[in-house]
C-alpha cells in the first residue's frame, strides 16, 4: 500500500524558550515519544514546534512569557520535510526570534522575511491536542472563536485577511461609540464590518456544516456509540451556505441587526452584533438512538470525560481539515491527552488515531506505560532538567 503524503519536523533548534536555554533536535520521520515528569517541559517542547504553525503561543500566553527568565529573547526554528511515497520532496525552513524590550518580532521561511507574519501562517501543517483543550468545551465562548479563526485562517484562503480587516473596524467602530461619535461617521464603518463579518460568518457556518458528521462518527467511535454533535450559534443568522445568495442574506440580515440595535450599542458603547459573539454548542446524546429532546448539553451538564471526548473529536475534525486543505498528513503532536481518560475511551481514542492519523507523532507522557501509539514502536526520549536523553 502506497504511503499517504505527509509532513514532518525533522530538526528543531531553540534558544531561550520557556525552560530551555538551548536545545538542539533532530526527530525520527515516523516521530517520538517524549517522557517526563510534569513541569519539566513537555508541553513547552510541543508548543514550541506548533509556534511555527501560528506564531503565537497555543496556550494563549503573550510572546514575552515566552522568554526564559532572565533572557531577553527568544528564537525558534524548524525545519519541516514533506515526504510522497516515503521520499523528502520538499524542504522547508520557518524561524522566529522575538525581542522582550522592543516586543519585536521576526519572522523568516527559508530565509526570506514576508510582508506581513500572516503571509507565512500554517507553514508547517501541525494539529496539536492538550490538556487545556478542555476549554474548546468548558471555557468561555472566546476559546471557540478562536478555535474556529485558527483552522480556517489554516485552511480557507481569504479567511485570515478578513478577520484582520474585521478586528480592526470593530476596533474603530467601538472606539467611536465610546466616544459618543456622530451617527454619520459610525455609519461609515458599517459597510466595512458587515463585508468582512459576512465573510467570517459565511465561513464558520460553512465549515460547521461540512463536518458535523465527522464530529459525531468520530465522538461516537470514542463514546462506545453515543453520538455527539456541534453547533454553529452565529448573532447574524444564516443558512450555512457560502453561495452569493446566501452572503447577501447575511448581509441583510447583519445590516438590520445593526440598525435594530443602534440605540442600545450607543448606550453601551460597544457593537453588540458580528462574529465577534458567536459561538458553538457541543451536545450528546443520553443514550444510544436517543430522541433530540433527550440530548444533553455538554458545557454545563456533561461529565470530565465526555467533555474531553468531545475535546478530542473536535481536535480530530481540524487535523482532517489540515490534511485536506494541504493534500498531506500534518504532524500530529499529542500533549499528555490521554490524562484522566478511562481505559476504555483511551483505547477507542488510540486505535482512531492509529486510523486516521498516519503522519508524524510527536507525543508527551509522564511515563512510558502510558504510550501505545504506533503500537508501542516510536523511540522513546526522555526530557529532564531542559535536557532530552535518548
Amino acid at each position: 500500500m502506497t504511503p499517504p503524503p505527509r509532513t514532518a519536523c525533522r530538526e528543531l533548534r531553540l534558544r531561550e524558550y520557556r525552560n530551555f536555554p538551548e536545545l538542539d533536535l533532530e526527530f525520527p520521520a515516523e516521530g517520538v515519544a517524549i517522557i517526563g515528569d510534569n513541569g519539566e517541559g513537555k508541553t513547552n517542547l510541543i508548543e514550541a514546534i506548533y509556534y511555527l504553525e501560528i506564531f503565537r503561543s497555543f496556550r494563549g500566553a503573550p510572546d514575552a512569557q515566552l522568554v526564559r527568565k532572565g533572557a531577553e529573547t527568544f528564537f525558534v526554528r524548524g525545519t519541516f520535510d514533506r515526504y510522497e511515497d516515503d521520499e523528502v520532496t520538499d524542504t522547508t525552513e520557518i524561524e522566529v526570534g522575538y525581542e522582550r524590550r522592543s516586543q519585536r518580532k521576526r519572522v523568516a521561511v527559508d530565509q526570506i522575511v514576508p510582508e506581513r507574519i500572516g503571509d507565512a501562517i500554517g507553514g508547517v501543517g501541525a494539529v496539536v491536542f492538550s490538556p487545556s483543550d478542555m476549554a474548546l468545551i468548558t471555557g468561555a465562548p472566546g476559546e471557540r472563536r478562536r478555535f474556529l479563526d485558527i483552522v480556517l485562517s489554516l485552511s480557507s484562503p481569504g479567511y485570515f485577511g478578513a478577520l484582520q480587516r474585521y478586528r480592526q473596524i470593530l476596533r474603530q467602530r467601538n472606539a467611536l461609540l465610546r466616544d459618543g461619535a456622530p451617527l454619520e461617521l459610525l455609519e461609515s464603518w458599517d459597510e466595512g464590518l458587515i463585508e468582512s463579518g459576512s465573510t467570517l460568518i459565511a465561513a464558520r457556518a460553512g465549515w460547521v456544516r461540512e463536518h458535523e458528521l465527522g464530529f459525531t462518527r468520530r465522538y461516537a467511535r470514542i463514546a462506545a456509540g453515543i453520538r455527539g454533535k456541534i453547533t454553529y450559534l452565529p448573532s447574524v443568522g444564516t443558512r450555512g451556505e457560502e453561495t452569493p445568495e446566501a452572503m447577501t442574506e447575511i448581509e441583510e440580515i447583519f445590516r438590520l441587526e445593526l440598525d435594530r440595535l443602534a440605540r442600545r450599542e450607543r448606550e453601551r458603547g460597544m457593537t453588540l452584533v458580528g462574529p465577534h459573539r458567536d459561538d458553538l454548542a457541543f451536545s450528546i446524546e443520553r443514550h444510544e438512538d436517543a430522541s433530540p429532546e433527550d440530548w444533553i448539553e455538554l458545557r454545563e451538564f456533561g461529565s470530565g470525560g465526555q467533555q474531553r471526548t468531545a475535546a478530542i473529536a473536535l481536535r480530530m475534525v481540524e487535523a482532517e481539515t489540515i490534511r485536506r486543505a494541504r493534500g498531506r498528513d500534518p504532524v500530529v503532536l499529542l500533549d499528555d491527552i490521554f490524562a484522566e481518560l478511562d481505559p476504555g475511551r483511551s483505547h477507542r481514542i488510540l486505535e482512531l488515531l492509529e486510523e486516521e492519523e498516519r503522519g508524524q507523532v510527536i507525543l508527551t507522557a509522564p511515563k512510558a506505560s502510558d504510550l501505545e501509539v504506533r503500537r508501542g514502536s516510536l523511540p522513546h526520549w526522555r526530557l529532564a532538567g531542559g535536557e532530552i536523553y535518548q
